[in-house]
């Protein structure tokens, strides 16, 4: 039997899902050591192996594809735990990080002091130089002042060097001159261009990917490479790739060279799984995933059966954060995970998040030192965890800890220990709700027309309560939902994008301009696939451009419906394609304005072939629970609540509310007047409304 191993590295967890030949998926979880990450992830295989009669070591022996992904840059970035870096920009412009893009979220706060810049103002450096935006050069690069800055910075012992010239996307000849002298001048210490690694004509946003990237060199390299080293020392022989924020996967030599993609690399897969469960459960259509993990509830869509994709990844919170500035997986993310820490502001008000608690020392339910109230403490007062089998029984839960932090809390609400466990589920669920809104009212869809795939380790915890407030039928827990970002990772692509700014309008259209741009993304992407051994009949291109109405301040991402444009129909058809999606984010088009086209793109997609075999229906059953167990629900305080075990469960099995189910990875709560049923592969099918049929 051979396998397939992905592994995802949260704050709080590790999620290790194995994969064989069957199509049968093995899910393991262990905490996050952060110092060495192989030790949990060793930790996780070990429990998977065990299950299977052999080894961790000989299950990688067995295994040919082993993908990574984590959150690890995601969280050095915005706790700013990066290298120290440098930003080298056009004289007279050094001020681009610390003016952002401007705005805030509320624009009556006033209390709000301004965001810092990624890169601090006194680690921005001026370079003599200008490049008109036409590419003609106007002021010639001052050599001399860039060798003074780069001594400058070998005696402060700067880490790394981010280089963003004002027009370098037109052209590049000073940035790539800088780079000859930072490998003259300073071997060894990593650099960023801002035309290699966002060629795009806004500044900012160029700006902040390229000290973004540059930053995480440092640390991302090592953490890689020690990965790589670790698994290789246990025996695996196999090929190892990682998880990129735009939903697919790449080599670790890639993601070495440019480690900003792996920022959000681990959640960019969720929605993947999410699209996969949904039409393998015969659902299709557009797709909600809702990923409660140990720190942040992520929220990600797909749009007809395909991932969203977006320049706005604001990390740190938008407006207010930094903005990763290069073509993502659209997901965003708050603080309410399960071990989201609840507190009481000095009005008596409850809160819950964004603080958490994290894998060190963690919830106080997991005995490792945590005192104050999380969510998962939350979860154990009102009895959803069993203490005997959380993690499938491979750690222990101390409920006295849990009831001690939360009656804190209750203390000054003035309420019972159970009632502020509670308050507490129903403000998380309130945030996370929320949240949804926000994400599918900005891309133009109705949850209740939509799929809602749960995902992580929380997951299962209060998932029926958002899908009802949601007003979703179509609910769906996968077997796999407690490591649902690793489980995404089995049936993700290589991806691969690259883009090139060139602006035009429809009415004068520059055929032979972006035809000759289209070629040349076209031509790197060829040179990408045969860096990582890919034949022609491998992949396919697709096209798209970044366009928006004229004198509009926002570009909208339009798929462009030829490689080469021939004629004035092939941008007719552009124009229509615009105004279509136009349509349906907005509910309205104007096709009597111009169109201005700001920059293209092309994206490879290598197939590898992994999705979900679809979903034979079974008929109803019924079955009997494990035991039982005393759980609170509100309103309806304490209940007899029947438990589930998943070998106990069957395909067809029809669960009615209030009941636990409890998967090694994950526990579902079934609230009264709900009901879960489970589908031919094992994924649970949940009724947020129970109706006279399913009674």
């Amino acid at each position: 039997m051979r396998f397939s191993v992905s592994a995802d590295t949260g704050g709080t967890f590790i999620d290790v899902v194995v994969r064989d030949d069957d199509n049968n998926h093995y899910v393991g979880k262990a905490l996050t050591t952060h110092q060495r990450v192989f030790d949990g992830m060793r930790e996780a295989l070990e429990g998977i192996a065990d299950g299977l009669g052999t080894t961790a070591q000989a299950l990688l022996a067995d295994t040919d594809l082993f993908i990574y992904g984590t959150t690890r840059a995601t969280n050095a970035i915005v706790t700013r735990q990066v290298a120290k870096t440098a930003l080298l920009t056009t004289e007279g412009f050094p001020d681009i990080l610390v003016l952002k893009e401007g705005g805030k979220r509320d624009v009556f706060d006033y209390a709000t002091e301004y965001p810092a810049p990624y890169i601090p103002r006194r680690r921005t450096f001026e370079v003599p130089e200008r490049v008109s935006s036409e590419a003609r050069i106007t002021k010639p690069l001052d050599e001399r002042a860039v060798r003074d800055i780069l001594h400058h910075l070998s005696r402060e012992n700067y880490e790394a060097v981010a280089v963003s010239l004002l027009w370098s996307v037109v052209e590049p000849a000073h940035e790539l001159r800088i780079g000859e002298l930072i490998e003259e001048i300073l071997p060894g210490v990593p650099y960023t261009l801002s035309h290699r690694i966002a060629p795009i004509v806004r500044e900012y946003r160029r700006a902040s990917a390229t000290a973004i990237d540059a930053s995480l060199k440092p640390l991302m390299q090592n953490h890689f490479r020690a990965l790589e080293s670790d698994l290789r020392g246990f025996g695996y022989a196999g090929q190892l790739l990682v998880s990129s924020s735009i939903g697919g996967v790449m080599t670790v030599q890639e993601m070495i060279a440019a480690p900003i993609n792996a920022a959000k690399s681990g959640p960019a897969m969720a929605p993947v799984a999410a699209v996969s469960f949904s039409n393998a459960e015969g659902f299709g259509g557009d797709t909600i995933v809702c990923d409660t993990g140990g720190t942040t509830f992520d929220v990600g869509l797909s749009h007809d059966s395909e991932l969203v994709y977006t320049r706005e990844t604001w990390l740190g919170g938008e407006w207010e954060g930094d903005l990763l500035g290069i073509s993502s997986v659209d997901i965003r993310s708050i603080g309410s995970g399960g071990g989201s820490i609840a507190w009481v502001d000095d009005g008596g008000l409850l809160r819950v998040g964004p603080q958490s608690a994290g894998s060190e020392p963690g919830p106080a339910c997991y005995g490792r030192g945590g005192t104050e109230a999380t969510l998962s403490d939350a979860a154990c007062v009102l009895g959803f965890f069993d203490p005997d089998y959380f993690l499938g029984g491979r750690m222990d839960l101390d409920i006295s800890a849990a009831r001690k932090a939360v009656a804190q809390v209750a203390e000054k609400l003035g309420r019972t220990v159970e009632e502020a466990a509670w308050g507490i589920l129903t403000l998380a669920t309130d945030h996370m709700v929320k949240a949804v809104y926000d994400m599918t009212i900005s891309q133009g869809l109705d949850p209740k027309e939509s799929t809602v795939v749960a995902g992580g380790g929380a997951a299962g915890i209060n998932i029926m309560q958002i899908a009802a407030e949601l007003g979703s039928s179509r609910v769906i827990l996968p077997k796999t939902a407690g490591a649902l970002s690793a489980a995404g990772m089995h049936f993700a692509d290589i991806v691969k994008e690259e883009s090139a700014p060139l602006i035009t309008r429809c009415s004068t259209f520059d055929t032979d301009g972006v035809n000759a741009a289209l070629g040349r993304l076209r031509d790197r992407l060829a040179a990408f696939a045969g860096r990582v051994g890919l034949d022609e009949d491998d992949y396919v291109i697709e096209y798209f451009t970044e366009a928006r109405y004229e004198a509009q301040v926002w570009d909208i991402v339009t798929r462009v419906p030829v490689s080469e444009f021939r004629s004035d129909e092939d941008v007719a058809q552009l124009r229509k394609a615009f105004d279509d999606e136009h349509e349906r984010l907005f509910a309205f088009c104007d096709d009597s304005a111009d169109l201005e086209f700001i920059s293209w793109k092309a994206r490879l997609t290598a197939d590898l072939h992994t999705s979900p075999p679809p979903v034979q229906a079974v008929a109803r059953t019924e079955g009997a629970p494990s035991k039982t167990r005393a759980c609170y629900f509100g309103p309806a305080g304490l209940t007899d609540t029947p438990v589930y075990l998943p070998e106990s469960l069957r395909p067809g099995q029809y669960v009615p509310g209030p009941a636990i189910i409890q998967e090694p990875t994950t526990t579902l709560v079934v609230f009264p007047g709900m009901a879960t049923e489970v589908s031919g592969s094992g994924n649970y099918i949940l009724h947020v409304t129970t109706s006279e049929e399913d009674q």
